[in-house]
């Protein structure tokens, strides 16, 4: 009876978000893809430009993809966002360091 009462009491407290939010994060995804696209097919533009937006929308990109589809905007997601945040930094702190030692 216990585990059935807190499944029902889970159950209230999940409120279903229905689809309108994952088409505006599909849209979102798709409307990003194409400018970046458009970006580069467009071919006269300054190519340090490019890199630079190219990197600007690959982050909002991630963003969203990670709010939306893996829906790390609701509660109960500190713990993966955290080792997320820890991947970047060691992925960072390699790069870093690989860039220090071809260097000298």
């Amino acid at each position: 009876m216990s585990e059935q009462h807190s499944a029902v009491e889970e159950q209230k407290h999940h409120k279903h978000e229905g689809p309108k939010k994952h088409i505006v994060a599909f849209i979102m995804s798709i409307l990003l893809t194409i400018i970046a696209f458009a970006m580069v097919a467009a071919g006269e533009i300054n190519t340090t430009f490019i890199y630079m937006f190219l990197v600007l929308m690959a982050a909002i990109q991630v963003f969203v993809q990670m709010g939306f589809w893996m829906h790390m905007k609701d509660r109960g997601h500190a713990f993966p966002i955290i080792g997320i945040l820890m991947g970047v930094f060691v992925v960072f702190t390699i790069v870093i360091m690989a860039e220090y030692w071809a260097w000298w």
